[in-house]
């Protein structure tokens, strides 16, 4: 009989061969990177390089389906990802014009298709997934820390009259830039704090989310606060009642201590805390151009309830359908850029967005696609949920060193914020193609099979003597979660056949 043969990556050096594990997921996190780089001043409506090297993700993930000759994504998987397509194109084609339909279109692909079916198919197992989790804490820490930075300067965007308002790199075109990808990173940290059998990563991650605290109360944005605590409230459900409890405890601690204690902003901090109480009795100007955008929004679905005005067509009948409550435009200022009016050209919440531009058709697509995502993390999470108190209870199933119970977190709670986050706040800006990477990220945990993974060398099953195998040849297939539900059982004979 043959001598088996040590499979290729077993005879690398740990690290090596770790790092292997991760290489295929190495450009998302790059695409992730140059979310730090700073943006010249302007409008933000131009592309940014994260928009242009999103292209490259997914020509990398065009590339891994050819090599890998499979099917990339399982029949539901392609069903999800791809149902906004229906009613992008029906939107298109009800367009003013044609270069606006092909432009609107386009941007719509990206984000809600394009990039997250690319993240969706790159991302193999767990531990990639958790690269990318930690990926979003970095990026969080580096814009976090420059907000901090420009809060305590007064070298921030403009607030009640001081330049203190949080906002990195992202400038005061895109102030909900900086919040979004704090409130990313504040509930990746969290959910990663319940890895099983991992304390030293338990005791970043809770470090990390408490220290995000800091910059997502100073970027004074009322829609990521609530979007966050709905979010974060959701984790420590799903995590359990002992962990979650104790989380809390150490969180709100150090909420208390970096906020309160050291006096960061706390009387404009309460007076917009107050404030959100007050939209209905006493709003400001921004909460009524708001209010006042949404009706508009409403009338021009009612006027094309089918397929909408046509994708970015809101701005061209915004007039013709707002009251005279709303106002010419918001004002903008500070971090580097001059004072100037900012158009109202979209009405700051996504769902109302997409049924004044798609109709009906798109919002029961694209909103049904996001549902299903939540529906199928939260199935997920219901095999590996904590079991008589202690998280990871179902563990080892198929061999691996514990069930990926906080990969189920970060997923959900993701999925929560974004969906939270869309009733305050749409696509546009620089931060946009962070959205469409959360969205693949969490659907290659909602949209994997039923099988277990950890990922890597170590979560990886043993195939007829051979050392350790690739996580997505020897484990794949339609119920595995590695490789995205893809059709991987081939692997296996070619994993033996590889020996003989």
């Amino acid at each position: 009989m043959d001598q088996a043969l040590p499979h290729p990556r077993t005879s690398l050096p740990p690290a090596l061969r770790h790092a292997a594990t991760v290489l295929p997921v190495i450009p998302v996190v790059v695409l992730l990177a140059l979310l730090a780089l700073p943006l010249p001043a302007g409008d933000g409506s131009g592309g940014t390089p994260a928009d242009a090297f999103s292209a490259l993700v997914v020509g990398c993930a065009l590339v891994h389906v050819v090599r890998s000759a499979r099917r990339p994504l399982t029949r539901s998987a392609a069903v999800v990802v791809g149902l906004p397509v229906v009613g992008i194109a029906a939107a298109a084609c009800a367009s003013s014009s044609a270069a606006t339909g092909v432009t609107g279109a386009a941007r719509y692909l990206q984000v809600f298709v394009l990039v997250p079916a690319a993240v969706l198919v790159l991302i193999r197992d767990a531990r990639q997934f958790r690269v990318l989790a930690w990926a979003f804490v970095g990026l969080a820490l580096f814009q976090g820390a420059l907000g901090v930075h420009q809060n305590l300067t007064g070298t921030g965007a403009s607030y009640m009259g001081a330049d203190i308002r949080a906002v990195g790199t992202f400038g005061p075109t895109d102030v909900m830039g900086m919040a979004t990808v704090v409130s990313y990173g504040l509930i990746a940290a969290l959910a990663l704090a319940f890895r099983p059998h991992a304390p030293r990563q338990r005791a970043a991650a809770l470090t990390c989310a408490g220290l995000l605290t800091v910059p997502l109360a100073l970027s004074f944005s009322r829609g990521a606060w609530i979007a966050t605590v709905a979010a974060c409230g959701v984790v420590l459900l799903l995590a359990g009642a002992r962990h979650a409890l104790r989380a809390a405890l150490v969180g709100a601690a150090a909420g208390v201590v970096l906020v309160a204690g050291l006096g960061l902003g706390s009387q404009l901090l309460q007076d917009r805390l107050t404030s959100i109480t007050d939209v209905t009795d006493a709003p400001d100007q921004s909460v009524t151009d708001r209010y006042a955008m949404w009706a508009a929004s409403v009338d021009m679905w009612r006027d094309h309830p089918v397929t909408g005005v046509g994708l970015k067509g809101f701005p061209e009948h915004r007039d013709s359908h707002a009251s005279l409550a709303l106002s010419s435009g918001s004002d903008t200022a500070g971090a580097g850029a001059e004072f100037r009016r900012q158009p109202l050209l979209s009405p700051h919440n996504m769902y109302l967005l997409v049924l004044a531009e798609q109709g009906l058709l798109g919002l029961l697509t694209l909103a049904g696609s996001w549902l299903a995502l939540l529906v199928c993390a939260v199935r997920g999470w219901t095999r590996v949920r904590p079991r008589h108190g202690r998280a990871g209870a179902g563990a080892g199933r198929a061999g691996g060193r514990g069930e990926p119970l906080d990969c189920a977190l970060v997923a959900c709670g993701l999925l929560v914020w974004q969906l939270v986050d869309f009733m305050y706040a749409d696509i546009g800006g620089p931060s946009t193609v962070l959205t469409a990477v959360a969205l693949g990220g969490c659907a290659w945990w909602a949209l994997r099979g039923r099988g277990e993974c950890e990922g890597g060398a170590e979560g990886s099953a043993r195939v007829s003597g051979v050392g350790y195998a690739d996580g997505a040849d020897a484990v794949g297939g339609a119920d595995s979660p590695c490789g995205s539900g893809s059709s991987d059982g081939a692997g296996v004979s070619r994993a033996v056949a590889g020996v003989r």
